[in-house]
C-alpha cells in the first residue's frame, strides 16, 4: 500500500474547550508509532502555530510547531506568491500579523495592496469604515476564512471572519477571496507540506461546509466525526457526503476500521 497521511481539524475533533476528546491523544500517538504524517488545520488566524502547539501540549498531545497549519499561515503564503513584499491593512489579531511579517509584508494604514480580514474579538467600526474606503480605492479584499461564526464554549458563539467579510462585500460591492478551508488553496498547501498525493491524503473533520466540502472537492478521503458541530440529522441538508462517518476520533483506534479508512474501503462502520 502507498503511504498515507492525515489532515486533522482541531476544535470538535481532537478537543472541546480545554479538554481533549477521549481517544484523541492515543490516536496521535498511534500515527507517530506508524510513521504516518499528519497536520492539524485550523481556520482560526488569531494565534500562531507556536501558540496553538503550546495549547495542545498542555492537553497532553505530542506535537511540535510544524504539526500545525493555520489559515493565517496559508493566507500569508498565498499573498507572498501573488506579490512579494506587498502591503496590507489588517483587521485581525497577532497570529495573522506575525505570519504576514514572516513573509515580508508591511502593515500600513493607507493605500495598501490588500485589505485582509481575519478573526478578531475587538473589531471596531472605525476600522471597518477605513477598510471600505481602501477597497473602493483599489485594494484587494482577502479573507482568511468565511466561517460565519465561531464556538466559544458552553454552546455560545461569536461572530466569525465571514460575518465581517459579508459586511465589507455588501458595502463595497466587491467579493473577497478566501484562503482558509474549504478553499483549495489551503487544502493544496497542506497536502504539499506533507508531501502527499491526492489519493494519499485523508481529512478528519467535524464540519461539513469546511472540512468535508474542501477535502472532498480535492479528492481526499474524508472522515466526518460527530463529536463537533455536525449532527447525524444534519447530513440530509447537504448534496455531498463524507466517505466515513464516526461518532468520534476514538473509532479510528479500532485496527480493522483504521485499515478500512486507509484503503478507502467502505462498509465496516455501522455509520457508513
Amino acid at each position: 500500500m502507498d503511504k498515507r497521511g492525515f489532515l486533522i481539524d482541531m476544535d470538535g475533533v481532537i478537543y472541546k474547550g480545554s479538554e481533549p476528546i477521549p481517544g484523541a491523544i492515543d490516536f496521535i500517538n498511534m500515527l507517530r508509532e506508524k510513521n504516518l504524517p499528519f497536520l492539524f488545520l485550523t481556520n482560526n488566524s488569531q494565534r500562531t502555530n507556536r501558540d496553538v502547539c503550546y495549547k495542545l501540549q498542555k492537553m497532553g498531545f505530542d506535537v511540535a510547531d510544524g504539526d500545525i497549519f493555520t489559515c493565517g499561515m496559508a493566507t500569508a503564503k498565498y499573498l507572498a506568491s501573488r506579490k512579494e513584499y506587498g502591503t496590507a491593512y489588517v483587521i485581525g489579531e497577532g497570529g495573522l500579523l506575525t505570519e504576514l511579517h514572516n513573509v515580508g509584508y508591511s502593515i500600513v494604514d493607507d493605500h495598501p495592496d490588500f485589505v485582509i480580514i481575519g478573526e478578531g474579538r475587538t473589531i471596531m467600526l472605525e476600522s471597518v469604515d477605513k477598510a471600505i474606503n481602501m477597497i473602493m480605492n483599489g485594494a484587494k479584499l482577502i479573507a482568511t476564512n468565511l466561517d460565519p461564526n465561531c464556538p466559544v464554549g458552553n454552546g455560545s458563539f461569536r461572530a466569525g471572519c465571514g460575518a465581517f467579510v459579508a459586511m465589507l462585500e455588501c458595502a463595497t460591492g466587491r467579493k473577497a477571496f478566501s484562503v482558509g478551508k474549504p478553499s483549495p488553496v489551503m487544502m493544496r498547501m497542506a497536502r504539499k507540506l506533507l508531501d502527499l498525493s491526492t489519493d494519499e491524503t485523508i481529512m478528519i473533520g467535524d464540519t461539513m461546509g469546511t472540512d468535508i466540502l474542501g477535502a472532498g472537492s480535492m479528492g481526499f478521503t474524508t472522515v466526518l466525526t460527530l463529536s463537533g458541530v455536525t449532527r447525524e440529522e444534519d447530513l440530509v441538508q447537504f448534496g455531498y457526503s463524507p466517505d466515513f462517518i464516526i461518532p468520534s476520533i476514538r473509532e479510528l483506534l479500532n485496527p480493522e476500521f483504521f485499515d478500512q479508512v486507509l484503503v478507502k474501503q467502505r462498509g465496516y462502520n455501522s455509520y457508513v
